[in-house]
C-alpha cells in the first residue's frame, strides 16, 4: 500500500512539474528545440527551475515506489498524472472546468481504480532476467525511442510535440524497468553499484529529461501530455509482464482489467480534447479559475 500511496505522489509532482515547464517552454523560439541552447535558456527561468524541482522530488517517490512494489502494480498510477494536469493547468492558466472535463477525469479515475483492482500483479523477478533477455528488451525499447524521436524531428510542428511525447513516455518507462533492476541487486547484494542498471539510469534520466523539454516545448500540453502520460505506464507494465515475469490475475479478472483499461484511454482521449491543456486558449476560455 505504501508504494501505491508514493506512485500517486509521485504522479502529482508529475503534473506540477509538466505545467511548469510548460508555461516557462511555451514562449521559447523552435530554432532552440532538439538541442542545448532549450535547456540553456530555461535555466533563468523560475518557473521551471521550480518544475524541475517537483520532477526530481516525484523521480524519487517513484523510484521508491518500484522498489517497494511490483512494476505492473505501481507503475499504471501515473496516468493520474494526466487529471492532475488538466486540473492544475485550470488554476494555473485560469481556465474554467467544463462538465465534459469532470466527466472525462472520473472516468479515467474509475478505469484506473478497476485496473488496479482486476490486475493485482504477482511474481516476477528483474533480478533472474538474463543478461541478453536485458539485452534485447533494451534494444527493442531504444529502437522505438530512435524512431519516434526521429519522426518527431522530421515531422511539422502539428505532429511533433505528439510524438516526442510518446518518445519520452516510452524513454521514462524503460527508466523505471532499470529502477527495477537497481532495486533487485540492491535487495541481493546491498551494492547500489555494483548493478550496471544504475549507470544506465544516470544516462537514460536525463536523456528523457531532454525529450521532456523538447516535447513540452514544440507545443501545448494537449499534444504532449496524453502520449507521455500512456505510454509511460504501458511501457513500464509490459517490460513487468513479458521481461521480469509478472502475472496478473487470471479467468473473469482479465475482462475487469480489460475494462479498466477502454474506460482509461476513452477518459484519456477526452481528456486530450481539454482547452485546459492548451495554456494557449486562455484568452479566449479564462472564467473562474
Amino acid at each position: 500500500m505504501l508504494g501505491i500511496a508514493l506512485m500517486v505522489l509521485a504522479a502529482g509532482c508529475n503534473a506540477v512539474a509538466s505545467v511548469l515547464q510548460r508555461r516557462a517552454d511555451r514562449t521559447r523560439p523552435d530554432s532552440e528545440q532538439m538541442s542545448l541552447a532549450l535547456i540553456r535558456a530555461l535555466v533563468t527561468k523560475p518557473d521551471w527551475l521550480l518544475g524541475v524541482l517537483a520532477m526530481v522530488v516525484g523521480f524519487v517517490l517513484h523510484g521508491i515506489a518500484i522498489a517497494l512494489s511490483r512494476i505492473a502494480l505501481v507503475q499504471p498510477l501515473l496516468i493520474a498524472e494526466l487529471p492532475a494536469t488538466l486540473l492544475l493547468a485550470a488554476r494555473v492558466f485560469r481556465l474554467r472546468l467544463r462538465r465534459a472535463d469532470i466527466a472525462a477525469v472520473a472516468l479515467a479515475s474509475v478505469g484506473l481504480a478497476a485496473l488496479e483492482v482486476c490486475l493485482l500483479p504477482h511474481g516476477g523477478d528483474p533480478g533472474r532476467v538474463s543478461g541478453v533477455e536485458w539485452l534485447l528488451a533494451s534494444a527493442v525499447t531504444l529502437g522505438a525511442v530512435g524512431g519516434l524521436v526521429a519522426a518527431g524531428w522530421l515531422a511539422g510542428q502539428e505532429h511533433r510535440a505528439a510524438l516526442l511525447g510518446v518518445a519520452t513516455g516510452a524513454m521514462f518507462g524503460f527508466n523505471s524497468a532499470l529502477i527495477a533492476g537497481v532495486g533487485a541487486e540492491v535487495a541481493r547484494t546491498g551494492n547500489l553499484f555494483g548493478a550496471w542498471q544504475t549507470y544506465a539510469v544516470a544516462v537514460v534520466g536525463p536523456t528523457g529529461f531532454f525529450l521532456l523539454q523538447n516535447a513540452l516545448a514544440a507545443g501545448n500540453l494537449v499534444a504532449s501530455q496524453p502520449g507521455l502520460t500512456l505510454t509511460n505506464p504501458l511501457v513500464a507494465t509490459a517490460w513487468g509482464l513479458v521481461v521480469f515475469g509478472e502475472q496478473g490475475r487470471g479467468s473473469a479478472w482479465i475482462a475487469g482489467s480489460v475494462a479498466g483499461a477502454v474506460c482509461i484511454v476513452a477518459g484519456t482521449v477526452l481528456l486530450a480534447r481539454s482547452p485546459l491543456l492548451d495554456p494557449d486558449a486562455d484568452a479566449n476560455t479564462s472564467g473562474a479559475g
